[in-house]
């Protein structure tokens, strides 16, 4: 299982980016797809998920200007990042919860890490 992960970028404080990760491989089902990022010195954090039942699940410190929306059949999952602020300058990791068969656990799957950097 490979994810590949585009986007990101800098911009200014109140712009915009678009994320996008799409995975590639064989499996029985992908679960959960979603983005986590990680400031320097700090842990790696959930921005937000998105089941293949497409309910989705924001950090409270993105709700209302980040998007995130999947495409089950093409197996990609985007985030639309809006009005973005300085505190969300990170390294953005794609990621899925997979199972590869019917009868195996859920194993978590990372993209490469993408920059975001939005300055005052």
């Amino acid at each position: 299982v490979q994810l590949q992960a585009s986007g990101g970028g800098s911009v200014q404080s109140g712009g915009f980016l678009h994320l996008s990760c799409a995975a590639s491989g064989d499996w029985f089902s992908v679960h959960a797809m979603g983005w986590y990022r990680q400031a320097p010195g700090k842990q790696r954090e959930l921005v937000a998920e998105i089941t293949n039942g497409r309910s989705a699940n924001y950090a409270d410190s993105v709700k209302g200007r980040l998007i995130i929306s999947r495409n089950n059949a093409e197996n990609t999952v985007s985030l639309q990042m809006n009005s973005l602020k300085p505190e969300d300058t990170a390294v953005y990791f794609c990621h899925a919860g997979v199972y590869l068969t019917f009868y195996s656990g859920e194993r978590d799957y990372w993209g490469q890490g993408t920059q975001v950097t939005v300055s005052s």
